[in-house]
């Protein structure tokens, strides 16, 4: 997809040769900076792209000027084929010093190995370093009260965003709870315009209707008894019910025509809002960006309009709960040979004032405390100032399920939800089909 921070599941990189992967997964970079040969280099691998990616090399490249002795070299990989470079690197004993990732089922499944290092004790000797982050980012890393990873870029919740022009056009307003949700999807079909564009070629955008229907009907429980392996999790009656809800929702019409073609990555559903054919998405907040970089004056003219995912009537979910993507991470590896000078590049380059201010320029939000005024002085401050107290104020932020759950049952949930929206199976069924994963 375009926005390289989503995660897609290992298993989509099977098709991919091994000689492919093995010969470098795409550009390959290294960052600037004074290297002298007494220092140490502490290799690094991401994946970031265009401005963030400008980003990371700049303040590697201010970290090698100001540490004589260490030398950070980042590489950049292309997202899909990393994935599985990173995996083999990981089982040949020769990974990275540290590496990017998505926290969630991929990690701890390192954790699990002893592939990575415990960053807990360097945490708790520096209290200023260890507060400085949104604790409900810092969920997405934590396995067992034990921390193994630093967040580097930004919150990505999952909201609502909508052409305000077609909703003025029409008369209708945010809708804050499901049913009024409906009624806006039945006024807008009445006028001809597609409600709710729908990328569901990707698959994954199918998800984020699931993950916030089953919080907002059953609370958090729901899932958390998924991920602790409980014996038919997946049948809690809020699978079912949300489950219903989808299939009804996609019954009344509310996707655009075809929706089970149109490409997230080439930026089509994207384009079915800004062109004003559907009248709203639900989608990460990385989406303002990427509208930003295709349509500026959809953004400069005031028309990208956003609300949170509506409340369920006699739902147990807290109407605050937010799903998403949490950021991203760096970890160290346990192999590494240079842990102290990667512990120190986390400490002093990773979201350090450089990078926290040129995230808030290019219209990101970096999960870091006190930054409010700055969010609020940026052009697009009043974006910026929503998704950072969504966050900050959630009881819960759930990662995106297909990070937290290992690759294997996250690939069978998205194609048992694709199979979903298609009608091909019922709620109970996508059940059953699920039980069988909990091992």
């Amino acid at each position: 997809m375009k926005k390289l921070t989503k995660a897609i599941p290992v298993c989509v990189m099977t098709a991919l040769s091994l000689s492919a992967v093995l010969s470098g997964c795409g550009t390959t970079s290294t960052a600037a900076g004074g290297q002298n040969s007494n220092s140490k280099t502490v290799t690094i691998w991401d994946i970031s792209t265009g401005k963030q990616q400008e980003l990371v090399k700049k303040v590697a490249s201010e970290f090698n000027s100001k540490h004589p002795g260490i030398h950070a070299d980042v590489q950049f990989f292309q997202n899909d084929p990393y994935k599985q470079k990173l995996q083999i690197a990981m089982g040949a004993h020769n990974p990275p010093d540290i590496f990017y990732g998505w926290g969630g089922g991929i990690l701890k499944s390192y954790v699990d190995a002893n592939d990575v290092y415990d960053l807990t004790s360097a945490l708790n000797s520096d209290p200023k370093w260890k507060n400085k982050f949104l604790p409900s980012v810092l969920k997405g890393v934590t396995f067992d009260g034990k921390i193994y990873g630093i967040p580097i870029n930004n919150v990505q919740p999952v909201v609502f965003n909508y052409n305000k022009e077609i909703f003025k056009k029409y008369n209708v307003t945010p809708p804050k709870t499901w049913d009024e949700l409906l009624k806006v999807v039945q006024e807008l079909k009445s006028h001809g315009i597609s409600p709710i564009a729908l990328a569901g070629k990707n698959k994954w955008p199918d998800l984020m209707y699931e993950e916030y229907l089953v919080d907002r009907i059953g609370g958090p429980k729901a899932f958390n008894a998924v991920i602790q392996k409980k014996p038919n999790a997946w049948s809690d009656p809020a699978f079912i019910k949300a489950n219903t809800m989808i299939q009804e929702l996609v019954k009344m019409g509310a996707f655009e025509t075809g929706f089970t073609s149109v490409n997230f990555d080439t930026g089509e559903s994207d384009a079915l809002v800004y062109t004003g054919k559907a009248a709203m998405q639900l989608m990460g907040g990385w989406d303002f960006a990427n509208i930003l970089s295709t349509d500026p004056a959809y953004i400069k003219n005031k028309n990208f309009g956003w609300f949170s995912f509506p409340t369920v009537q006699n739902g147990k979910g807290d109407p605050n709960d937010i799903a998403g993507n949490l950021s991203n991470f760096y970890s160290v590896a346990s192999a590494s040979k240079n842990i102290k000078e990667d512990v120190t590049y986390l400490k002093d380059a990773v979201l350090n004032d450089t990078a926290v201010k040129g995230y808030i320029d290019i219209g990101d939000v970096p999960p870091v405390k006190g930054i409010e005024p700055q969010l609020q002085q940026n052009q697009y401050g009043d974006w910026l100032s929503f998704i950072y107290k969504l966050v900050d104020k959630a009881p819960n932020f759930q990662m995106s399920w297909d990070q937290a759950l290992p690759p294997e049952e996250a690939q069978a949930l998205l194609t048992n939800l694709d199979q979903l929206f298609l009608n091909q199976i019922t709620p109970q069924q996508f059940s059953d089909n699920m039980n069988k994963y909990i091992k």
